[in-house]
């Protein structure tokens, strides 16, 4: 089990500027390659200060992979529908170049009302835009002189430019939230998966829908599993309580405030329950997310006990991507976190290896 950063932006522009929550991004992702966080991953998301800062995880990762030259750079993930996949195609396999080859893609099919509607697309076609998109961006990676005839964009003859490094091309992910069918589709295609327990359906239950229907299509090697979770750790644990708990129920009222459409009831069918979902979200608190293993909060010890539990109860989790800045919080305290983490409980999984 491997541990990485994720950067999730949720804070208003009145707490910290777009430039200084950059700056502190970079300061911390240049602790991975001391201490051996083995990622870096960010999202894409719009109009809205809960992901706003970043539309581009692209860009974003552009920056990131020049302070570091170990971790792996992650898209957390891009989205298809609101992308050409001529561009999309051309801008992975040139940041897959400029890390030298570190791009690991996650796809999502985004699920935010607003972001549909200012882009003018039918949130309805979200699932077949997601699949649309994916599949052209892996044929224009994979292949040169390409010839797509899709139902939302279509081209002929066209290779793209730069060629990935990687060969066939980056790995890829399909982000999922609580829907079993995401789950499925995700182990049918063969790509990793990227969660987030304690926020849809029962998290070990949407892991055996992936991994049976990765089995039963026949796909060499094993799944790749990664889950989204928030960290702070602190020398003392009333202390690491007291800085988290606040930010950490900060983040989920921050997701509540972005699906508020939802509280109108799901506008398709392609995410029933999300309204239900929305009411599950704005009811989290430290205390329910520690229980759902979807927060790691305490000194070490407490952290690597957690830990273990949630490597059991996974029955395997290949990477931990940890939220490490989340809310309005500071960057010493978050530095602080980073830093106790990779001093002290990092070591413990990499000797259990």
């Amino acid at each position: 089990m491997r541990f990485g950063m994720q950067f999730f932006p949720d804070v208003l522009e009145s707490q910290k500027s777009p430039a200084s929550y950059y700056e502190d991004a970079m300061r911390l992702i240049s602790y991975c390659d001391v201490y051996g966080y083995s990622h870096v991953r960010t999202v894409e998301h719009y109009f809205h200060y809960w992901g706003g800062y970043s539309p581009s995880p692209l860009m974003f990762l552009t920056a990131a992979c020049q302070h570091t030259k170990t971790a792996n750079m992650v898209t957390g993930a891009v989205v298809p529908t609101f992308n050409h996949p001529l561009k999309l195609a051309s801008e992975i396999a040139m940041l897959d170049g400029l890390s030298n080859g570190r791009l690991e893609v996650g796809f999502a099919r985004a699920f935010l009302p607003q972001e549909f509607r200012h882009f003018n697309v039918e949130i309805g076609e979200s699932v077949d835009r997601f699949e649309e998109g994916i599949q052209q961006v892996q044929k224009l990676l994979e292949e040169e002189n390409v010839t797509c005839d899709g139902r939302f964009h279509s081209f002929s003859d066209v290779t793209t430019y730069p060629r990935p490094t990687q060969s066939p091309r980056p790995p890829f992910y399909v982000a999922a939230v609580g829907t079993p069918a995401s789950f499925e589709r995700a182990g049918k295609m063969g790509y990793g998966i990227m969660a987030i327990p304690g926020v849809g359906s029962d998290p070990m239950a949407l892991m055996k829908i992936y991994r049976d229907a990765w089995a039963e299509s026949g796909h060499p090697g094993k799944p790749k599993l990664m889950m989204a979770v928030m960290m702070y750790c602190h020398e003392d644990r009333d202390e690491a309580v007291r800085i988290a708990k606040p930010r950490v129920e900060g983040h989920f009222a921050s997701i509540a405030d972005a699906m508020s459409e939802y509280t109108l009831g799901s506008p398709s069918d392609a995410y029933k329950n999300y309204d239900k979902m929305r009411d599950k979200i704005a009811a989290q608190t430290l205390e329910s997310q520690i229980e759902s293993m979807a927060a790691f909060v305490g000194t070490p010890d407490d952290i690597e006990e957690q830990l273990r539990a949630f490597e059991d109860a996974t029955a395997g989790c290949d990477e931990v991507s940890m939220q490490v800045m989340y809310d309005n919080m500071s960057y010493t305290d978050a530095e602080r976190s980073v830093k106790l983490f990779g001093e002290e409980v990092i070591p413990r999984f990499q000797e259990a290896k």
